[in-house]
């Protein structure tokens, strides 16, 4: 028996994603949705359509909301469905995702605004970072129902001070908990490090904090895909904005991220930009100075899931569609045990130390972009990333090798 669930974006019903007999997934627009004048795709790779999206055309999107890897295998076993059952996963946890998208099963009324959220204590929220491992996102706890993309152990929470709360009945989050990784030492100074000298250059970044509860350390993120508004009372009052990684825009599957296996190469990203940004020449310039960002810190996990679309109301169009800001941004040369090969490759070369003159002026051509002004970016970015370093007080041995590995990476000698 085939079985439907409603797709919203925000509060509006967008569609209808139905997994048939055979365990096939097929999405379809909603007759109201198309006919709204306001009404615009939920991602690029899913325009406005009367006729239904199959399976190989709309995973890519669907399944790119969804956790990855161990987790993956973790919540569906911890939820007794299959890891493969993107429909099935969905239905589980599909209520508060990236972006604005909620999964509703067909007959089941999307549940009035009614924001609530449970307070941890201290120990209990301990407890719940270190449970993490074991169920990843909480995945089966009454009342919640999250999903976000990625490999890493996280939770998303409320954030108030000093108050961190579960998001419960599908309220909104406005912050991601990333607690420390055993297998690699030092990941949450490594990712605040690299996470604040983007910032500190001028690089939309998400904002981070280290914090630490009990024994456990961990990163605060604050989620970009959220506003807050005040009521009347001066009541804070959240709301999602929608987004979509560079994978799911571009329809490919999560498996497939890496450029070697069928993901995104930079080429592809630029050309992304150019065709969807509300502000391509502004979009194209930020993400060629992240793509210099990522090299000079040596961070070669930057494929196609860690670059998003943002979605944002707009008074002069239905929407504006805007270059994310930077997020996940971590130096993996750190750890002498991860590859040295890039998610994507530039010019020719996917090895990071192996990357040339040449190379980068075929990155060039690949972004449209004239070699002289790509040369002077990339030093412009580097020369920032010294300068920036220079000032910043070394609080931790992991910024300090961090820093003597970055300054040597910055040094381009033509």
């Amino acid at each position: 028996m085939a079985k439907t669930l409603n797709v919203y974006l925000h509060r509006d019903l967008v569609g209808y994603l139905t997994q048939d007999q055979g365990g096939q997934m097929f999405f379809t627009y909603a007759e109201s949705w198309l006919r709204n004048p306001l009404a615009h795709p939920i991602s690029h790779s899913l325009p406005l359509r009367t006729e239904r999206f199959k399976s190989k055309e709309c995973r890519g999107y669907f399944a790119g909301v969804l956790p990855e890897e161990s987790n993956r295998e973790i919540i569906a076993r911890n939820l007794g469905i299959s890891a493969r059952n993107d429909y099935a996963m969905l239905e589980r946890i599909g209520g508060e995702c990236a972006g604005a998208v909620t999964f509703i099963p067909a007959g089941e009324a999307l549940p009035e605004r009614d924001d609530h959220y449970r307070e941890l204590s201290p120990s209990e929220l301990a407890n719940v970072l270190r449970l993490l491992p074991r169920r990843p996102l909480l995945a089966g706890e009454s009342g919640i129902r999250l999903s976000l993309a990625g490999a890493q152990n996280k939770i998303a929470v409320r954030v108030d001070g000093d108050k961190v709360s579960l998001t419960l009945g599908g309220a909104p989050s406005t912050h991601i908990l990333k607690p420390a990784v055993e297998r690699f030492a030092g990941l949450v100074h490594n990712e605040a490090f690299c996470m604040k000298l983007a910032d500190e250059i001028d690089l939309p970044s998400a904002k981070t904090e280290i914090r630490w509860v009990e024994d456990v350390e961990y990163l605060l993120v604050e989620r970009y895909d959220r506003t807050i508004t005040l009521n009347g009372d001066g009541v804070p009052h959240f709301e999602r904005i929608h987004q979509e990684d560079f994978c799911q825009a571009l329809g490919i599957v999560s498996e497939m991220k890496y450029q070697k296996e069928g993901g995104p190469s930079l080429k592809q990203c630029f050309e992304l930009m150019r065709r969807v940004s509300s502000a391509p020449v502004i979009d194209i310039a930020r993400l060629l100075d992240a793509v210099f960002f990522n090299y000079l810190i040596g961070n070669n996990d930057a494929h196609g899931k860690n670059f998003s679309l943002l979605y944002r109301p707009s008074e002069s169009a239905q929407y504006e569609v805007r270059l994310a800001p930077l997020y996940d941004v971590v130096s993996t040369c750190y750890y002498p045990e991860l590859t040295g090969e890039m998610a994507m490759r530039i010019g020719k070369t996917y090895h990071c130390e192996r990357v040339t003159k040449a190379d980068f002026e075929q990155l060039a051509e690949e972004a449209g972009l004239s070699k002289p002004l790509l040369r002077k970016r990339l030093h412009g970015v580097a020369e920032a990333i010294l300068a920036k370093m220079s000032e910043r007080p070394i609080e931790h041995p992991v910024e300090s090798a961090l820093a003597e590995l970055i300054r040597k990476r910055c040094q381009i000698n033509w």
